[in-house]
């Protein structure tokens, strides 16, 4: 039962009127005695919510950042009026911080025997699956003084998946990607090893490519056109150890890994190229693996939803084991980690000779912006001692990155708007010197 705040207003206005009128128990009895009986009649004429029943419809996936909505519709098989309010409970994180909290609130009412559907705008502010909490209903007697409330538990599950804000960059990537796979106005002669055509020699055209065979055949000297290697293996492996935990800016390191993974991956698919997933820090947190063309960007990011870091450190030997195991055959090993100088030294360059052996090994690293801010601050004391420790930990991680490169890795290291599109050139670089 719940009392409403009409009801104290007027339990309120009746000891006022008793302590300047009637200041005795007969005078409180008169007021507050047809109070009460008013209460209960409220009571016996609400309708009861242990009879209600509901059913939910609505989205079970959105993108981080965009709106979900998801319908509640309450039934009232009473032969009572309905007057309630009702709270659908949701995670916090099902909502921005500064939404109002009468977001999850509505106010309804049924006549008997009818249905009423009311929704919920969701828009989640974290990844993964957000579970729908029980229904709280209060249900009104018709003079607004005292209800009855319940509550009901309607499960419902929205999986929040990545962002994907890197696909803005997609364009300009297949533009180049198509430009160097040969299917521009004007074919270009790359690095890669599989023959695509022949052509009309033009003036600038690389001697080499001269195809002497075909021009004894014919009047006009003939140029080979030649295309990137497709059908290659990649295989993205998301660290979810402890150094994915950490924030750049106002987004977690992992959350700018997967961007970067999923712009590579539509790429890579679009190239023609098999794309698996390993999501790895002390164990596998997940896997895909032989999805091909248009199910590979669905797959992933149905895989990444659900991730979190992990507050551990990561075992790089059981990373690089799992890594062999799914990709066998020589691939380009993508890795988004860390630069931070313990864990490469003492994790994976020990690993780095067994990998770069099989694979063709790149590294991925979102840098924190907040460090270069730092190492240009000058304006006070404290801000030259924030300055010369930035500055410190830019070299320490240009040494890191500098001693991978020894072992013959690519190694990607960008700001966290720029590590997608950084990371997809370097990619199309591989692509286009034959090294896939």
């Amino acid at each position: 039962m719940a009392l409403t705040g009409r009801t104290a207003l007027i339990a309120a206005f009746g000891a006022l009127l008793v302590g300047l009128l009637l200041p005795s128990w007969t005078g409180l009895l008169a007021v507050e005695l047809p109070l009460l009986l008013a209460i209960l009649y409220d009571l016996a004429r609400a309708a009861p919510v242990n009879q209600l029943s509901f059913t939910r419809t609505g989205d079970t996936s959105v993108r981080l950042g965009e709106q979900a909505s998801v319908s509640l519709v309450v039934t009232n098989p009473t032969r009572r009026t309905l007057r309630t309010h009702i709270r659908d409970a949701w995670p916090p994180s099902a909502w921005p911080k500064d939404a109002p909290a009468t977001v999850s609130r509505h106010e309804l009412t049924i006549p008997a025997g009818e249905r009423r559907r009311v929704t919920t705008a969701l828009r989640p502010t974290r990844r993964g699956d957000r579970k729908a909490e029980r229904v709280t209903i209060r249900s009104h007697g018709p003079l607004g003084l005292a209800a009855r409330q319940g509550h009901h538990t309607v499960p419902w599950a929205v999986r929040v998946l990545p962002a994907f804000t890197s696909r803005k960059h997609l364009p300009a990537k297949l533009a180049r990607l198509r430009e160097l796979d040969g299917r521009t106005s004007i074919l270009t002669r790359g690095e890669g090893t599989e023959f695509d055509s022949l052509r009309a020699y033009v003036p600038g055209d690389d001697t080499r490519s001269i195809d002497w065979r075909a021009t004894a055949r014919q009047s006009s000297v003939a140029v080979r056109t030649w295309r990137p290697e497709r059908d290659r293996r990649v295989l993205l492996v998301l660290d979810t150890g402890r150094t994915s935990a950490g924030r750049v800016g106002d987004i977690p390191r992992l959350d700018v890994s997967m961007d970067a993974a999923l712009l590579l991956a539509a790429l890579a698919a679009r190239a023609g190229d098999r794309v698996d997933l390993l999501a790895y820090d002390r164990g596998t947190r997940a896997s895909v693996k032989g999805r091909t063309g248009n199910q590979v960007l669905p797959a992933l990011v149905d895989a990444m939803a659900p991730i979190e870091p992990a507050l551990v450190e990561s075992d790089a030997r059981g990373l690089a084991s799992a890594a062999m195991k799914i990709a066998p055959h020589r691939s380009l090993l993508v890795l988004l980690t860390g630069l931070d100088r313990a864990p490469v030294e003492e994790g994976l360059l020990p690993v780095l000779p067994l990998l770069t052996k099989r694979h063709n090994v790149l590294v991925a690293s979102v840098t924190d912006p907040r460090i270069q801010e730092m190492a240009g601050a000058r304006g006070s004391l404290d801000a030259v001692y924030e300055a010369a420790a930035a500055s410190q930990a830019q070299a320490e991680r240009q040494e890191t990155a500098q001693r991978l490169r020894r072992y013959g890795v690519t190694v990607v290291d960008a700001l966290p708007e720029d590590l997608a599109p950084s990371l997809a050139d370097a990619y199309l670089t591989l692509k286009a010197t034959g090294r896939l």
